[in-house]
């Protein structure tokens, strides 16, 4: 059964910074890539950032240049680091594997991490 559990969130002013993290069922964590989506009110979940199995790492445009993504293969645990946070960041995040069209890799999702951005 794949386990995902995200953590990290919390509310921020504009300009502020959270790391995210993720812990990974073994299995998902050492095949596919991995990533952090998110969902706002109202919008659809979006794919935001990717890594790959040898860190290779690709980012929306809406957020590139101030998150970051990045792996610890030791602890099954996916990391996203924001930095310069906007109020159009403000979305529940969850992670996931990722397909190679960019689409979920599974049907299981955790519980998510709440991001809120607000001055």
């Amino acid at each position: 059964q794949v386990q995902l559990v995200e953590s990290g969130g919390g509310s921020v002013q504009p300009g502020e910074s959270l790391r995210l993290s993720c812990a990974a069922s073994t299995g998902i964590f050492s095949i596919y890539p991995m990533g952090w989506f998110r969902q706002a009110p109202g919008k659809q979940r979006e794919l935001v950032a990717r890594i790959t199995r040898l860190d290779v790492a690709n980012y929306a445009d809406s957020v590139k240049g101030r998150f970051t993504i990045s792996r610890d293969s030791a602890k099954n645990t996916v990391y996203l680091q924001m930095n310069d946070l906007k109020p159009e960041d403000t979305a529940v995040y969850y992670c996931n594997a990722v397909s190679p069209i960019g689409s979920p890799g599974t049907d299981s999702w955790g519980q998510g991490t709440q991001v809120t951005v607000s001055s």
